[in-house]
């Protein structure tokens, strides 16, 4: 059993863990693997799935750690969070518009859609990591 405490370092890791298969997968299909590509972004897309699992488990549990920091530092972290938040609920419907159409072959439509995936989604996994560093390890 995990204990609740050490979910926001599980989530934190997830984050990162997609951040990585995404950009392992961008790398596959610059390159022309696309069967590699494919895994790539369905193992990050599970990754994010198994995040938002335990980042609700965590939170409807525990509820939310309030940031105590002070000065220019505390209009950074909201700026971090808040725009985290809100391409944080864009990203879900478009990583599965953007995989559906991948899947189903629609690749036209599935590269244009991505060129504005990716970087959402890599925002979202990264500022995920930094707002864990700076309310649990700061």
């Amino acid at each position: 059993m995990i204990e609740l405490s050490t979910l926001p370092a599980v989530n934190a890791t997830l984050n990162a863990v997609s951040a990585i298969l995404l950009l392992t997968g961008y790398a596959f299909i610059r390159r022309g693997q696309i069967a590699e590509h494919r895994a790539m972004m369905m193992a990050a897309f599970a990754t994010s799935g198994l995040f938002l699992i335990s980042y609700v488990v965590y939170h409807a549990n525990a509820g939310s750690r309030a940031y105590t920091g002070q000065g220019v530092m505390r209009i950074v972290y909201f700026v971090i969070l808040v725009s985290h938040v809100l391409l944080a609920a864009v990203i879900l419907p478009l990583s599965l518009l953007t995989l559906t159409r991948g899947l189903r072959g629609h690749y036209g439509a599935h590269r244009q859609i991505a060129r504005w995936t990716l970087p959402i989604w890599l925002y979202v996994s990264v500022t995920g990591v930094l707002v864990y560093v700076v309310l649990y390890q700061l």
